[in-house]
C-alpha cells in the first residue's frame, strides 16, 4: 500500500519542505536586507509559524468540505501567490503578511496529508507510514537551506530561493492535478472490497449516513483528549522547537565559535534524521508508549542535564554529548504527534479534529522559544534550559498516563 500511494503522498509533501526549507533561513536577511531591524526581524520570521498556528482549524474546515486533494491544490496554489508576493515586495507590511498567509498554506497542505493517511492507512503499519512522512517534511527542512546557500553563491540574491520555492510549488500543484489521485485509488478499493463481500442478500433498513460535526463541535466533543493527550502532545512539541533555540545560544554562552556551534547542531540534526523510521518500527511493533516516554525522557533529562554543565570545565564535551542525546530523542520522537493523532481521531472525518489537535502542537512549539528566552532573560541560560527540562520530564509524566487510556495496545496480526 505503501508503494501505491508513496509516490502522491511523500513526493508533494518532499517538494513542499524542500522548497520552505531553503526560505524559513532567510526570512530574517530578507527582512533586514528591505530596512528591517534585528527584533522585527526576527518578529517577521515567527510570522510564518503564526500563520502556521492560525491556519490549522481553517484548514480543518477546508479538507472536510473539499477533500485533501483540492486542499493540497488550494493551499499550493495560495503558497504560490504568497511567495511571489513576497519576492516582489518593497515594503516590510507587505512581506510580513505574504509570510504569513505561506504559513497558514504549509498548516492546510499539512493537514491534507495527515488526514488522508488517518483515514487510509491500516494500523498494522500506521506509524511507520507516518513517520515516513514527518521524515519527508525533515529531509525537505535538511536539505533545502543546503540548496538555499548554493543559489545565493549563483544568484547573489536572497530572492532565488523564493522563487526556487514557487518552482517547487509549481511542480507540486501539476503533480498534484496531474497524477493519479490517491482519494480515487482508496476508494476505488474500498468499492472493490465491497463487491467482493457481497453475500447477494437484499439490503433492509435505511443505509447509514456520516453527520458532519464541523470544527467547533468537534472541538468540544473531544475536549477530553485535546485538554489531556493533547497537552502532552504540545509539551512534546515545546521541547522540540526549545531545542533548537537552546543550542545555538549555549554554544555562544560558552565560548564557541560559529563553525563549532554549526558542528555540534548538525551532527545533532543528523542522528535525529538518521532515527525517523526507526520511531515508527517501534511504535507499530511493541505500542505508541515505548517511543513516546523515552523520547520525551531523554529531551526532558537532557535539557535538565545541560542546565548544571555551563560553568564546568568539560562543559565544551558535555554541550557536544547532550546535543546528541537530544538529537537521539528528538529522532525517536519522530511521527509520534502524527500517529497519535491519527489514532484518536474520528475515523469517519477526521479533519477537524485534526485541525485542534495540530493547533495544539504548533502552539507548544511557537510558545516554548518565548519562554526560554523570557525565563533567560530574566534569570539565565542554564534556568531557561533547566525549564525547557521540566517540561520535557512533565511531559513523559503526561504520555505515561494518558496513551494507554486514549490509545490502548491493540495487538496486531499482520505485523
Amino acid at each position: 500500500m505503501l508503494w501505491k500511494f508513496g509516490p502522491m503522498v511523500y513526493l508533494p509533501t518532499l517538494l513542499f519542505s524542500i522548497g520552505e526549507g531553503a526560505v524559513v533561513p532567510l526570512i530574517p536577511v530578507i527582512a533586514a536586507s528591505r530596512g528591517a531591524t534585528l527584533a522585527s526581524a526576527g518578529l517577521i520570521a515567527s510570522a510564518l509559524v503564526v500563520g502556521q498556528l492560525c491556519g490549522n482549524i481553517p484548514a480543518g474546515w477546508l479538507v472536510a468540505k473539499v477533500g485533501e486533494r483540492y486542499t493540497m491544490v488550494v493551499a499550493g496554489s495560495v503558497a504560490l501567490v504568497a511567495v511571489s508576493a513576497s519576492a516582489l515586495a518593497t515594503n516590510l507590511a507587505l512581506f510580513s503578511i505574504a509570510v504569513f498567509i505561506a504559513g497558514m498554506s504549509a498548516a492546510a497542505f499539512g493537514l491534507a496529508r495527515h488526514a488522508f493517511m488517518t483515514t487510509r492507512v491500516p494500523l498494522a503499519f500506521r506509524a511507520r507510514a507516518l513517520s515516513l512522512l514527518g521524515g519527508s517534511f525533515r529531509a525537505g527542512m535538511f536539505v533545502g537551506p543546503f540548496l538555499a546557500a548554493g543559489l545565493l553563491g549563483v544568484f547573489h540574491t536572497e530572492n532565488a530561493a523564493l522563487w526556487f520555492f514557487a518552482v517547487c510549488l509549481i511542480g507540486l500543484i501539476l503533480l498534484v492535478l496531474l497524477g493519479p489521485d490517491p482519494e480515487a485509488q482508496a476508494a476505488a478499493a474500498d468499492e472493490a472490497d465491497l463487491i467482493a463481500e457481497d453475500s447477494g442478500e437484499p439490503v433492509s433498513g435505511s443505509v447509514p449516513t456520516i453527520e458532519r460535526a464541523g470544527v467547533f463541535r468537534t472541538m468540544w466533543r473531544n475536549r477530553g483528549v485535546l485538554s489531556r493527550l493533547g497537552l502532552s502532545a504540545a509539551s512534546l512539541s515545546a521541547v522540540r522547537a526549545a531545542r533548537q533555540v537552546v543550542l545555538p545560544l549555549w554554544g555562544v554562552s560558552i565560548g564557541l565559535d560559529a563553525s563549532s556551534i554549526a558542528l555540534v547542531v548538525g551532527v545533532s540534526g543528523a542522528i535525529d534524521f538518521a532515527l525517523f523510521y526507526a520511531s515508527g518500527q517501534v511504535m507499530d511493533r511493541f505500542g505508541r508508549l515505548w517511543a513516546a516516554l523515552p523520547a520525551m525522557v531523554l529531551m526532558g533529562t537532557g535539557f535538565l542535564a545541560l542546565s548544571l554543565t555551563h560553568d564546568l570545565d568539560t562543559k565544551t564535551l558535555w554541550f557536544g554529548m547532550i546535543a546528541a542525546v537530544l538529537g537521539v530523542g528528538n529522532g525517536l520522537s519522530s511521527g509520534i504527534l502524527l500517529t497519535l493523532g491519527a489514532d484518536v481521531a474520528p475515523q469517519s472525518e477526521p479533519a477537524a479534529f485534526l485541525g485542534s489537535w495540530r493547533t495544539l502542537n504548533d502552539a507548544g512549539g511557537a510558545v516554548a522559544p518565548l519562554i526560554f528566552s523570557g525565563i533567560a532573560a530574566i534569570a539565565s541560560l542554564a534556568v531557561g534550559a533547566a525549564a525547557m527540562g521540566v517540561i520535557g520530564v512533565l511531559g513523559a509524566i503526561g504520555f505515561l498516563r494518558f496513551i494507554p487510556r486514549f490509545v490502548p495496545r491493540r495487538a496486531v496480526d499482520e505485523v
